[in-house]
């Protein structure tokens, strides 16, 4: 019951951060709720590989690499996604910024 209720203010980070975001676009609550399905997945298994991988980086600028990493998730997630687009990196990394906000928002008040 929890994983569904986490997965639906995920969904709903998702759509609030897309109407909020001009560069990001969603066309439906479902592609919202595919995309954060999608998003989570890829953070769980391809995130740590490119982690990893540029860790050399991540140390050199201590740890700010990281958000351009996020930012390729994003874009990888949303390319896999139906009905979900973003126009660049630089929007891909604020909405990565903005969707974590908005996900910690909606998390406190379950």
């Amino acid at each position: 019951m929890m994983l569904l209720v986490s997965l639906l203010l995920s969904a709903l980070a998702v759509f609030v951060t897309a109407y909020i975001l001009p560069g990001v676009r969603v066309d439906s609550f479902v592609s919202a709720l595919v995309m954060a399905v999608v998003l989570g997945l890829v953070n769980t298994f391809l995130k740590p590989i490119l982690v990893l991988l540029t860790l050399p980086i991540n140390i050199l600028t201590l740890g700010l690499f990281l958000l351009v990493i996020n930012a390729v998730v994003v874009m990888i997630a949303a390319a896999l996604t139906p009905g979900f687009t973003i126009d660049n990196l630089l929007w891909a990394l604020v909405f990565s910024v903005v969707v974590s906000i908005v996900g910690t928002f909606l998390g406190q008040l379950t």
